[in-house]
C-alpha cells in the first residue's frame, strides 16, 4: 500500500491545543447567554402583546368614572332625550362603534353586519363593559353629528339616541341593550 508523503497537517503538537481551521471548545456558560437572550425577547413580545390587548380592550370605555360598592364600574346614567331637530342621515365618513350591552352572544357582530349593509362604516363591535344594559342608545359627541345618530338608529330599528362625551374613540356609538331586536 502506498503511503502518502507527511505535510505539516499531520505533526500534532506535543501540547493538545486545537490550532488552524480546528474550533477550540466552547467557554461553559455560553448556553444560558444565548437563553437568556432568547427569554428576554419573548418576555417584552409577550408583555407588549398583553399591553396591546389590554389597550384594545379598554380602548372604548363604558364607565361613567364613578364605582360601585364592590369597585367595578358602573353604566353611564344618560337618558336618551329626543330632539326633533335634525334630520336622520347616512353619513359612511363617521366611524361607528357598536357595543353589545345585553350579553347576548354576537349580538354586535349582527347589528354590525346590518348598520354596513346600509351604508355605515362599522369600526368596531365588542362586548361593553356591562351587560345588563336596559336601553338601547346611539350615542354622538358632537351636535353635527345628530342626524347620523338619528340615522344610525333607524338602521338598527328605531333605538333611542342621545349626546353624550363618554365615547370619545368613535363619532358615533350604539350600545345595544336588553331591549334590542333584531
Amino acid at each position: 500500500m502506498a503511503s502518502e508523503p507527511r505535510d505539516s497537517f499531520d505533526r500534532i503538537p506535543a501540547d493538545g491545543i486545537r490550532r488552524g481551521v480546528h474550533r477550540g471548545p466552547r467557554p461553559k456558560g455560553r448556553g444560558w447567554v444565548t437563553f437568556a437572550w432568547a427569554a428576554l425577547a419573548t418576555g417584552l413580545l409577550v408583555g407588549l402583546g398583553v399591553v396591546g390587548l389590554f389597550v384594545v380592550n379598554n380602548g372604548i370605555q363604558f364607565t361613567s368614572g364613578g364605582t360601585s360598592a364592590g369597585g367595578s364600574s358602573t353604566v353611564a346614567a344618560d337618558t336618551p332625550v329626543p330632539t326633533p331637530t335634525a334630520t336622520p342621515t347616512i353619513d359612511p365618513k363617521l366611524t361607528v362603534t357598536i357595543l353589545n350591552g345585553a350579553g347576548v352572544e354576537g349580538l354586535a357582530t349582527r347589528a354590525g353586519t346590518r348598520a354596513t349593509a346600509d351604508g355605515w362604516s362599522v369600526g368596531a363591535e365588542a362586548n361593553a363593559s356591562a351587560s345588563d344594559v336596559a336601553t338601547s342608545t346611539v350615542y354622538y359627541a358632537k351636535a353635527e353629528n345628530e342626524g347620523a345618530a338619528k340615522g344610525l338608529a333607524a338602521t338598527l330599528g328605531g333605538i333611542a339616541v342621545a349626546q353624550s362625551d363618554q365615547f370619545a374613540g368613535a363619532d358615533l356609538t350604539a350600545v345595544l341593550g336588553a331591549d334590542y331586536t333584531e
